[in-house]
């Protein structure tokens, strides 16, 4: 689909700009207007208040103004704008959510977020053979690359690893009932004791901070998304060499 069609549209207009938790007529006109300038393209409503019946009308017909990336980029915008920064509205991250499964394509292609490319592809690479894993380790890239800073990439990145474990152990234990496995699986594929310690601890550390923000959506930091992303990475990657390295470990 090349275009985001109208009842997402309003259907994004009426979270973003609901009566009691949206952002009121003047910010939505202030941001509009930026959008404005910025792509030298006429709206309807750029003075408050506005001809229009509502906040949510006047949100909506300034958004049709835009063509569908720019309304892409507008809705992912709005979503963080820092009026919601204070307020519990639940309906902001599964319109996000939304967006972002569906119309993806839509993205600007220079706006992705910066991850360690060269760490994700390989990793990507190496998890070919592990389907389950894999499929976890898109959704969370695919979550992290549109902003999506939630429990839920997280949650991807953990079961990511706890699966392909599983593979390589065959087993059915738990992330936290691995450490023994880990320590052993890296000593015997040829790590040293202070390595097969560090690896182990690690995950160990990995796994207990994982437990804490899973169950919390509201305390995860963002700043800390891309060490996670990628350490979780680092462990895959190097579970998966040491397994190619000695398959019968």
């Amino acid at each position: 689909m090349s275009h985001i069609p109208l009842s997402f549209l309003s259907f994004a207009a009426a979270i973003l700009a609901d009566t009691s938790r949206g952002l009121s007529g003047s910010e939505v006109v202030k941001a509009f207007n930026a959008y404005a300038v910025e792509y030298n393209i006429n709206i309807p409503h750029a003075a408050y208040p506005f001809e229009a019946p509502n906040k949510r009308t006047a949100l909506l017909e300034n958004l049709k103004c835009f063509p569908p990336p720019l309304q892409f980029k507008i809705i992912r915008e709005l979503c963080d704008h820092r009026t919601f920064s204070n307020k519990q509205y639940d309906e902001l991250k599964p319109l996000k959510v939304k967006l972002v499964s569906q119309f993806a394509h839509l993205a600007p292609k220079d706006e992705f977020s910066k991850l360690n490319e060269t760490l994700t592809e390989e990793t990507r690479h190496w998890l070919d053979s592990f389907p389950n894993a894999l499929e976890l380790y898109l959704q969370a890239i695919h979550k992290y690359k549109h902003g999506i800073f939630s429990r839920n990439l997280l949650d991807d990145l953990r079961l990511s690893l706890e699966l392909l474990l599983k593979s390589v152990f065959k087993n059915d234990k738990s992330l936290e009932n691995q450490l023994g496995n880990v320590g052993s699986f890296v000593s015997e594929a040829g790590g040293s004791k202070e390595f097969s310690n560090m690896f182990s601890k690690l995950i160990d550390y990995y796994a207990k901070y994982q437990n804490t923000y899973i169950k919390h959506d509201d305390a995860v930091v963002e700043e800390e998304i891309e060490f996670v992303f990628e350490i979780s990475s680092s462990f895959m990657r190097h579970i998966i060499r040491l397994h190619a390295k000695s398959p019968s470990i």
